[in-house]
């Protein structure tokens, strides 16, 4: 083997040795200055998932160094860095002085890491910058002065930071910029006036501690098309009116913001589109004049605002909501707004007019099928005849967070070497491919509605990709605070499996440098990430050989030697696919993660424990990868969890979920066993539990539905988990992503909290003893259990984990999913309650239960799921009602130690309150999703 390995080395040495030789004199090398600028970037950066390991020998842009790309060519015999993408790597540390010194560059893109410390003034010294994305991370500090030195500076993107003090007035030189991003920090005083003269045509400072006036001048603004200034404080301050001359303008959202007075006449802005001026102090009437009919959303709800509702609001054809709720509007409910528009397919309307003091009702008031009235809340509801006891429910206007739904074909599976996948949109029935994936967000829409709008963006973002429109599948989209907009795309090679090379490099090259521009109506986007899979390209290609002497060279060394070459290949094949050996590596002493008692297995354990991952041995799968059922060389059974290659958030969740499970122990929290760490495999080792998810016993395809003794005790036993991580864990956990899902059962129906990946730990007290309330965070978790105010103030608290318990709850009665086909559970179940037709959403599947547990278990899961934080019950007031609830259980003594005799009939032979009813609510629907998020990892059977 050892003679063989000798041959083929010098067969490919000797043919390529005279290219070597003839390129080596030509061959340029990256300014010393800027190699000398990256080697400091470097030593303040800390790489937990070594993702910079290219950067440790070679020349930069010789040697493909990741994400530093160079010019082709220089006039001073030396190359120079033209970008710095370094997106989404799980980077930590701080961005150094030095970054200054790379006078060529264009792009400098450090985005959704982990860094901290401030921005260098040096990044001043950058004159050739156009994009500037520092967003995602944890910076803080001021705002430099010299970044206004940039004059060339096309998009600044320093948004979801913490950020202090001032915007400066140098900001007024950036002559270039088209986009400010700067929402979500902490930035303070008066926004300049001078950013007046920019030729910005997005400009977000939402989300910030601004006070003082609303510049005046920005009515002088020419491009200006979004002006995003939610939640902020501008106490005293009125809207001027003159904004009611910004002609560009096509969304103005100026939510919760403490202004006063009146609502500025928009009516000579012709394009806009979107008007959010709610949760302020305006008072008066609303303008009676008529809105560009290009509107798609007003909402004026949550002030004073006075008088009747006008008829200008009539003849929109684009709008989605009218959102005049908690005002002080009277008069009578109209009833012609929704007549000159035409629906057809998804358009809706929705009117939400709930407490204001509407006392008359039109005859004949009868709204079309797509038209939601909202009257919650008005006289006109009291007393109600029945033919509008329908538009008197109370109801929160949510946006919907479904994912698109495509039919099933029946077709073969697709190869499993690679990421294949089944395109949903390709002409060619079963073809299987590997795609690109793609994290995309709109960063300020002005539509509140997507479905209506997502054939114009497909169509929108395949033209300017130069993508056919089959090649895009829209595989999940969700709402997020501000409103956003995130979405998964995936992107599918045309009439081929796999993107080439120059293919995937160039759709990365677009969509990270923001080449394309989509139309207004969707507003800015940002790349949260750009997942390559299967896909290996080099970080940078700027000098050396081209392609084609590449190609030529390596055809021939390989036709010297490919009898040889074949050889060895397939001895080196066998011998690896049989004793496949990997060096170790030590990743998780970066992480100074605490693995007592946690086990850590090679990959040849795995391998055997799975049958070399079989999938007769698998058990589910998720965004983090494949989960199979091993058993252990001592005969233990366990449930592996092995990361998906590419994976660019596995190796956080990894390290996170061992740091918590290592030290954490109790009968109700799924327990690790061990990981695997090998050089290019991360796996976790769990305990099996055979009995698999909740969600899989109340889906529509469970064989043996749970009685209610076993769903009461499996919420019990959740509760008592959730406790522990609240208050005995040390320090205390908020778990983040508590879902029917991640409730794993064992043989006993014994149920175990699992999934830690996303959690975080509770808030220690600061240096002065004061304990924060909440841990301030970006909004992760599936929706539908969702807390609304975290989700709208990104504060993730104890009682989070209280709200997503309670859907729960609500689904351990119901059997209803948290979300399906833009119905909400918590909405359904309450509005079932109020109505008096509680019983009538209780799973029919259960068909027997004492009635007075049921009411009391209800009443509960609706406490955990109320709005407020502060009016959610703590984890230890859920765990003492659930006891007090399973004392009232018939033979409550027998459970649960022996589940597996338990049967339905000995519930209804024991309880002389049971009854006997059908659910309507049930769907057997299988298209409806609960995870919608690609940051997300699901799985349906074990631990994930």
């Amino acid at each position: 083997m050892l003679e063989a390995h000798v041959l083929l080395y010098a067969a490919v040495l000797v043919a390529l040795s005279p290219y070597l030789l003839r390129d080596s004199a030509a061959h340029k090398t990256t300014d010393p200055s800027e190699v000398n600028a990256l080697s400091a970037v470097r030593s303040r950066l800390i790489d937990p998932t070594n993702s910079l390991k290219t950067w440790n020998s070679g020349d930069p842009c010789s040697s493909n160094w990741r994400g530093v790309f160079c010019y082709n060519t220089t006039n001073d015999g030396y190359l120079h860095i033209q970008k710095l993408q370094l997106l989404k790597l799980n980077l930590s540390g701080s961005l150094a002085p030095e970054l200054g010194l790379l006078s060529h560059l264009k792009i400098l893109d450090f985005m959704w890491n982990n860094l901290t410390g401030s921005i260098p003034k040096e990044i001043g010294n950058i004159t050739s910058l156009h994009l500037l994305l520092l967003n995602g991370n944890q910076l803080s500090g001021f705002l430099p002065e010299e970044i206004g030195n940039l004059s060339n500076l096309n998009r600044l993107q320093i948004d979801e930071n913490q950020i202090s003090g001032p915007i400066p007035k140098s900001f007024a030189n950036l002559r270039s910029v088209k986009h400010l991003h700067m929402n979500n920090n902490s930035l303070s005083g008066q926004i300049p006036p001078e950013l007046s003269v920019l030729p910005v045509f997005h400009l977000l400072v939402d989300n910030n501690n601004l006070s003082g006036n609303l510049p005046l001048e920005f009515s002088e603004m020419p491009n200006l098309k979004i002006l995003q200034l939610d939640n902020n404080n501008f106490s005293g301050t009125s809207i001027p009116t003159s904004y009611g001359n910004i002609s560009s303008l096509l969304k103005l959202s100026l939510r919760n913001c403490s202004l006063q007075g009146s609502v500025p006449d928009l009516s000579r802005v012709p394009q806009l589109g979107y008007l959010d001026l709610s949760r302020n102090q305006l008072n008066g009437p609303i303008p009676t004049n008529k809105l560009s009919t290009n509107i798609t959303t007003i909402i004026l709800s949550h002030n004073s605002l006075n008088g009747t509702i006008p008829a200008n609001f009539s003849g929109l054809p684009n709008l989605q909501i009218l959102s005049l709720d908690n005002n002080r509007l009277d008069g009578s409910v109209p009833s012609t707004i929704w007549n000159d528009m035409t629906f057809v397919g998804n358009k809706s309307l929705t009117l939400d007019f709930q407490n204001n003091s509407l006392a008359n009702i039109p005859n004949a008031f009868n709204p079309p099928a797509n038209v939601t009235v909202l009257l919650y809340g008005n006289p006109v509801c009291t007393n109600a005849q029945e033919s509008i006891i329908q538009f008197c429910q109370p109801q929160n206007v949510e946006q919907a967070s479904e994912s698109p739904t495509n039919s099933t074909r029946s077709c073969p599976s697709c190869p499993t070497d690679r990421d294949y996948e089944r395109n949903p949109n390709s002409p060619m029935p079963c073809s299987c491919a590997v795609p690109l994936g793609v994290g995309f967000r709109l960063k300020s829409p002005g539509i509140s509605d997507f479905p209506p709008y997502i054939k114009a963006f497909e169509i929108d973002l395949t033209s300017l990709l130069d993508l056919f429109l089959y090649q895009l599948y829209i595989e999940q989209y969700m709402w997020e605070s501000g409103p956003r907009l995130n979405m998964h795309l995936k992107l599918f090679p045309s009439n081929t499996s796999l993107f080439n090379e120059t293919e995937v490099m160039r759709l990365q090259g677009v969509l990270a440098a923001w080449e394309i521009t989509l139309s207004d109506v969707f507003g800015p986007y940002e790349l949260l990430n750009f997942t390559l899979g299967s896909y290996e390209i080099p970080g940078s290609s700027a000098s050396g050989l081209s392609k084609g002497a590449l190609v030529g060279i390596l055809m021939g060394a390989i036709a010297g030697a490919i009898i040889l070459s074949a050889t060895v290949t397939v001895l080196i094949v066998r011998r690896n696919w049989k004793y496949r050996t990997i060096s170790k590596r030590s990743s998780l002493s970066k992480f100074s993660i605490k693995i007592d008692g946690v086990k850590r297995f090679t990959f040849e354990e795995m391998a055997t424990a799975t049958n070399n991952f079989s999938d007769s041995t698998q058990v589910g799968q998720g965004g983090y990868g494949k989960v199979y059922k091993g058993v252990l060389a001592d005969r233990t059974l366990v449930a592996i969890k092995r990361a998906e290659e590419g994976s660019l958030q596995g190796s956080k969740e990894f390290c996170t979920e061992i740091e918590l499970l290592s030290r954490l122990h109790h009968r109700n929290l799924v327990s690790l066993v061990g990981y695997c760490d090998d050089s290019d495999e991360q796996m976790l080792v769990y305990e099996f539990l055979p009995n698999g998810s909740l969600r899989d016993h109340l889906s529509a395809k469970a064989t043996e539905p749970l009685n209610f003794a076993m769903r009461l005790h499996i919420a019990l036993g959740s509760a008592k988990g959730i406790l522990y991580l609240h208050t005995e864990a040390d320090p205390p956990i908020f778990h983040r992503d508590i879902k029917a899902s991640n409730i794993l059962l064992d043989s006993k129906f014994v149920a175990k909290v699992a999934d830690f990946g996303l959690s975080r730990l509770a808030p220690v007290p600061d240096v002065e003893g004061v304990l924060p309330g909440y841990v301030s965070t970006v909004v992760k978790g599936t929706p539908g259990y969702l807390d609304p105010e975290y989700f709208l103030t990104h504060k993730l608290t104890d009682k989070s984990d209280v709200y997503s318990l309670g859907v729960v709850f609500l689904e351990l009665l119901t059997g209803m999913k948290p979300i399906v086909h833009g119905k909400n559970i918590v909405r359904e179940v309450t509005m079932a309650c109020q109505s008096g037709k509680m019983f009538e959403i209780i799973d029919s599947n259960m068909s027997f239960y004492p009635s007075e547990c049921v009411e009391k278990f209800l009443s509960l899961a609706l406490k955990c799921c109320r709005e407020e934080t502060d009016s959610r019950p703590s984890m230890s007031e859920v765990v003492r009602e659930l006891e007090s609830i399973w004392r009232m259980v018939p033979d409550a003594n027998v459970y649960p130690s022996e589940y597996s005799e338990i049967s339905s009939n000995k519930m209804s032979k024991s309880s002389s309150t049971s009854l006997m009813i059908e659910n309507p609510f049930t769907s057997s629907d299988p298209s409806g999703s609960d995870h919608v998020d690609n940051n997300i990892p699901s799985a349906t059977v074990a631990p994930r």
